[in-house]
């Protein structure tokens, strides 16, 4: 089969949407997105983009993408974070998840960085024996903390009300 692995343009985001709403169904959360096009077009094209996308292109079709963006770690220095890394389900098995992570290791390694972060859930053995085979390492003793939006808003407004 063959395929593209390029850099994303803006009119590649519906696509990137679609496999990102895709995700969030193979991830149990079928409801959970609520990031728009237009907010992936405005957050990663803009002046100062939020992040960088990389896509999986066949016949013109995008069938895969990943989603990364530039972080700092005090232990390491210039790290990347790979925030998704999702192929269209058709198309699974096929080498386009392989080839997505092939390339956005060798942007960060082009990058120089230290490090790339990136999360799986735990029941996803598939993906962790694949990372694990790659040479990454699962670290399972450690936890995710995520602050919603809504989390922020109620933690602010307690600072708030104690600053008065």
């Amino acid at each position: 089969m063959d395929f593209i692995i390029r850099k994303a343009t803006k009119n590649d985001m519906p696509a990137v949407l679609g496999l990102i709403k895709e995700l969030a169904i193979f991830e149990k959360e079928p409801n959970a997105v609520e990031v728009t096009v237009e907010e992936l077009q405005q957050d990663g094209f803009s002046e100062n983009p939020a992040f960088e996308c990389f896509v999986a292109e066949i016949d013109g079709i995008v069938e895969g993408t990943a989603i990364i963006f530039k972080r700092y770690s005090t232990w390491k220095g210039k790290i990347l974070h790979l925030e998704d890394l999702v192929v269209n389900p058709k198309m699974r098995g096929k080498g386009l998840g392989t080839a997505l992570l092939d390339y956005v290791v060798k942007y960060g390694h082009d990058l120089g960085v230290k490090r790339i972060n990136w999360e799986v859930l735990d029941w996803n053995e598939g993906a962790i024996k694949l990372y694990e085979s790659k040479g990454a390492k699962v670290l399972r003793d450690w936890d995710v903390v995520h602050l919603s939006e809504e989390g922020i808003n109620n933690y602010v407004v307690k600072l708030n009300h104690a600053s008065i």
